[in-house]
């Protein structure tokens, strides 16, 4: 069971289960637990966090017992995220926990994961249980439907999910419109039906000023 304490610190109760989350997040835990470190590279949440065009990789670990352990990363903004047999994309570094039933992978993100500086591959969590995702501030979820397609900066999406196509636009940025823009540069279209995590920080982005 995923629960919030406050917005920075994710509790999850165990009663003999496991849950996956990002290596050094742990920072309380009671009752009896076993933590075993898994290293990228591989299927399944290892291989999701090999970024592919950097070579660089995240390390996570698997905790399972009986009790509480608390889990936090850099005092980020936690929300949580419930699937019923959908996929989640986000970002490896934006993934803060998930349960161990959950599938996980890598889909090609092509142009989006170029501009950001993430490698040209992101997470996919599928399944039914509950993954923790963080923001840097308090994320926002916008609902995308078919007659109302929604446009993102790069910087700031952290995932998706739902029947959601997406696809890029190149040559101007929000920025442009305050005079503000130079070079080259993307955003994210996205058409269908589902949801969208942005947050209100924009990461680093090696495409133009975005």
């Amino acid at each position: 069971m995923f629960r919030l304490q406050g917005n920075k610190v994710l509790a999850v109760d165990m009663t003999g289960d496991a849950v996956k989350a990002k290596n050094g997040s742990m920072v309380a835990y009671d009752g009896r637990m076993a933590f075993k470190k898994l290293t990228g590279g591989g299927e399944g949440l290892r291989g999701m966090v090999t970024r592919r065009l950097t070579g660089e990789q995240m390390t996570v670990m698997e905790v399972k017992g009986h009790g509480t352990c608390w889990f936090a990363d850099r005092a980020s903004e936690i929300n949580l995220v419930s699937l019923r047999g959908d996929r989640l994309f986000v970002e490896s570094s934006n993934l803060l926990a998930a349960d161990a039933g959950l599938r996980t992978g890598t889909t090609f993100t092509g142009l989006r994961g170029a501009s950001q500086g993430n490698g040209l591959f992101t997470t996919t969590v599928e399944g039914h249980g509950q993954a923790a995702i963080t923001s840097d501030g308090p994320a926002v979820v916008l609902r995308v439907a078919p007659e109302y397609p929604l446009i993102v900066d790069p910087g700031a999406y952290i995932a998706h999910q739902g029947n959601v196509r997406q696809s890029f636009q190149s040559g101007v940025t929000f920025r442009t419109f305050l005079g503000e823009g130079g070079g080259e540069a993307f955003q994210i279209r996205f058409e269908g039906d589902g949801l969208v995590y942005v947050q209100p920080s924009e990461r680093n982005t090696i495409a133009g000023d975005l």
